[in-house]
């Protein structure tokens, strides 16, 4: 989780010390409490959906998505953020990709004729994959983690019918690149939706009493997992999936991304109730961030006591990951991006009602920077009603309050156009 750089401030944020702006009016280290992360604020519906070309799904799958507590019929919610609209544009390589001339065509136009067995035959040898399912929303139930090949570049357009239903039990999809940020094939997610995804951790970290970490040391995405490999989801839904529960250095309720060369791009998309001890919906470790005219609602980092490392051993003198690592979880209700040099952009989204764990922070976004040689944009944007613990450090520029929904070092912040708790 790179070099823990933002636990210098601890201490400071435990005395509520934010940033330093006049116009700051909520101070870090506080939770403003804007909304039950449970139940707060309307969930998207019907025909919303994100500009620039991107439709609302509507209408997606066909049962009340696994794993999780939220309730909500996945067939109800509508991918994006339905008031989005990145002034901006989207960038190019957030259009949806042409699948006319597809490798593998699922099904023969019933709902019969798609089974798992075709899925996991074609995700094996990646390439364009569709469905003909037939005219109805139809649900896969996916039994066994599909395992996407790492010499090639993989895309799978649900056509706005297909769920994917990890049914509360397996991980949906893994792309394990074997070196680190040098891959450039990409993971495409287009019109799909992914539900009941459940990664499985099996490396505990060593019995220790607290305040040494506890939980896991893997178990990271819970419905997709990728590693040295780019991923872009474009008009997608995830719902109630999960991550490891508990762990200083693991998490992505939805997604993870571990050492990316291009980054994640995330464009008309809906996450909600996901849930991990560390970034509740969408979490990067060197990996460049990228959110287009997408909703955040209700998810969940449900770790505790945040990340950091006992240098002296005092509170903690067991070993794990090389330090006398103390806390276990809890930053990132929504997003979480840790590492060095890499960037973050938030333009037309809307941020609501996501809650970090106890003593942890960043109940919206988590934005460490170790080397603050990362930049955060946030443009058309609302971040409203998430709880945590917040703090802003920043090396450049004007702004020095992101609001009580974000913690973050950065080497810049800009803000225009949006609604942040904590800030007028």
């Amino acid at each position: 989780m790179g070099a823990h750089l933002w636990l210098i401030f601890v201490a400071v944020l435990a005395l509520g010390c934010g940033g330093t702006s006049s116009s700051a009016q909520g101070t870090g280290g506080s939770a403003e409490t804007g909304g039950n992360p449970d139940s707060g604020g309307t969930i998207a519906r019907g025909s919303g959906g994100a500009a620039g070309g991107i439709t609302g799904a509507g209408g997606l799958g066909t049962s009340k998505a696994a794993g999780g507590s939220t309730g909500v019929d996945a067939g109800t919610v509508s991918a994006g953020n339905p008031s989005g609209s990145c002034s901006a544009g989207i960038p190019a390589r957030g259009q949806p990709v042409n699948t006319s001339t597809a490798t593998t065509k699922i099904g023969s136009g019933t709902a019969e004729s798609c089974d798992f067995a075709q899925l996991q035959t074609a995700a094996a040898k990646g390439g364009t994959i569709t469905f003909d399912c037939g005219v109805a929303a139809h649900t896969i139930i996916v039994t066994a983690t599909l395992k996407l090949p790492i010499s090639k570049s993989t895309v799978i357009d649900g056509g706005n019918r297909i769920t994917l239903d990890g049914g509360g039990a397996v991980q949906i999809m893994r792309f394990d690149g074997t070196d680190w940020m040098t891959n450039t094939n990409t993971i495409t997610l287009q019109h799909i939706t992914l539900v009941g995804g459940k990664s499985m951790p099996t490396e505990a970290i060593p019995t220790a009493p607290a305040p040494c970490s506890q939980g896991y040391n893997d178990g990271e995405g819970g419905a997709v997992y990728v590693r040295d490999g780019n991923l872009v989801v474009i008009d997608s839904i995830f719902m109630n999936n999960q991550a490891a529960p508990l762990g200083p250095d693991t998490g992505g309720g939805a997604i993870y991304i571990n050492g990316s060369k291009d980054g994640v791009l995330i464009v008309g998309s809906t996450f909600i109730g996901n849930k991990a001890a560390n970034a509740g919906a969408v979490g990067c470790l060197f990996a460049d961030l990228d959110v287009y005219n997408s909703l955040f609602q209700n998810n969940q980092a449900i770790g505790h006591d945040a990340n950091g490392d006992d240098t002296t051993g005092t509170k903690c003198s067991a070993i794990n990951n090389a330090q006398h690592e103390i806390g276990s979880g809890g930053n990132g209700g929504a997003l979480y991006n840790d590492g060095a040099s890499k960037n973050i952009i938030l333009c037309g989204d809307a941020i609501l009602n996501n809650a970090a764990g106890q003593n942890a922070f960043g109940g919206g976004l988590f934005f460490t920077s170790n080397d603050y040689g990362g930049t955060l944009s946030i443009t058309d944007t609302t971040i409203t009603g998430n709880t945590g613990g917040s703090w802003t450090q920043v090396k450049s520029g004007t702004v020095t309050n992101a609001g009580t929904g974000v913690g973050t070092n950065a080497k810049s912040i800009t803000i225009s156009n949006s609604t942040l708790q904590g800030v007028k």
